[in-house]
């Protein structure tokens, strides 16, 4: 049958004919920020009754680096490993298997004039005459620090020294720890975007509620702002470009810097997408308790990042 899509609840929330389209697609909502236990009995179901796929996103977040795997969220395991579990006490010859499918977008338009309009727009913005003499890779760069230097003047009060990765974890840690420390006591271990998830978790339910004075909502919608900035800072891999300069990666880094400065998508030319399935990973019902990490998890990540990492070779590399 169709399958069964877990689709972010604000999706259905854009309009209605989206939630009408994804309702017809096989999807239903999943409340992100919270335990959404209606969505996951609904997941649950959709893999034990054996009727249907169930596909899951479990990245969590939307970036625009597509070859680069972010952190899994864990739920995944729990829905895959509660409906083995039911399947096996009908019969041990029944089971769950989990599919990774890496998706990769190739751009087909005129990436030179799209960089061109996109940076100027940007350059413009920063009171800069366009640096059109300047080849597209330093050009890039050169707004790309731009822009970071913008943000550690607003929390830092100076710009700072170091290479990319060190100024970018420092301005995460600047506005990640103190709401650990706060809401946690404590810094947090593991990838930002899990962190930014359990922050969200302990933030929002009382806000939902109502239940808070005007003065600790505005406190917590400022917060709530830093770590969307977070997020955003850590959707720049900082080797990303360096490591692999494809027109792909060149023109994700170009819709990233246009989205967070602006707040809108443009759509930039035609895109084909390769969808490639990888062997079934059989889900064992119970997990390793004396593993550090969940080895199923570990194991779709690991498969998953291979398959990304061959279909990037297929991207071409920037003259």
């Amino acid at each position: 049958g169709m399958p069964g899509n877990a689709a972010s609840w604000h999706l259905f929330n854009q309009d209605w004919f989206t939630g009408w389209a994804i309702h017809k697609m096989g999807g239903f909502s999943v409340n992100r920020e919270g335990v959404d236990r209606q969505a996951i009995n609904m997941a649950v179901e959709i893999l034990d009754s054996a009727e249907r796929p169930l596909v899951v996103f479990p990245e969590g977040a939307v970036t625009r680096t597509n070859d680069q795997l972010h952190a899994l969220l864990d739920g995944v395991a729990f829905i895959a490993r509660t409906a083995a579990k039911r399947r096996r006490r009908r019969s041990a010859d029944l089971k769950v298997v989990v599919h990774p499918v890496a998706l990769k977008y190739f751009f087909g338009g005129d990436l030179e004039a799209v960089a061109d309009q996109v940076l100027t727009r940007i350059e413009e913005r920063l009171s800069w005459q366009p640096q059109r003499d300047l080849p597209l890779m330093p050009r890039l760069t050169k707004v790309g620090l731009a822009l970071l230097a913008l943000k550690e003047l607003e929390y830092f009060g100076s710009t700072r020294t170091g290479d990319l990765e060190q100024r970018l974890g420092a301005l995460i840690d600047r506005l990640l720890i103190p709401l650990e420390e706060e809401w946690f006591g404590q810094l947090q271990p593991g990838a930002v975007i899990p962190r930014i998830k359990a922050l969200r978790m302990k933030m929002l339910p009382a806000m939902v509620r109502g239940e808070l004075d005007a003065q600790e909502r505005e406190r917590r919608w400022k917060h709530l702002a830093d770590l969307y900035l977070v997020q955003q800072i850590s959707c720049y891999p900082p080797d990303y470009l360096s490591k692999l300069p494809t027109h792909d990666r060149i023109l994700e880094t170009l819709e990233r810097f246009e989205e967070d400065l602006t707040d809108k998508v443009q759509v930039h030319g035609s895109l084909k997408v390769v969808i490639d399935i990888g062997e079934a990973i059989e889900v064992v019902p119970e997990r390793d308790r004396s593993a550090e990490t969940d080895p199923l998890m570990q194991e779709l990540e690991v498969r998953l990042q291979t398959m990304l990492d061959d279909l990037a070779k297929e991207s071409p590399l920037w003259k």
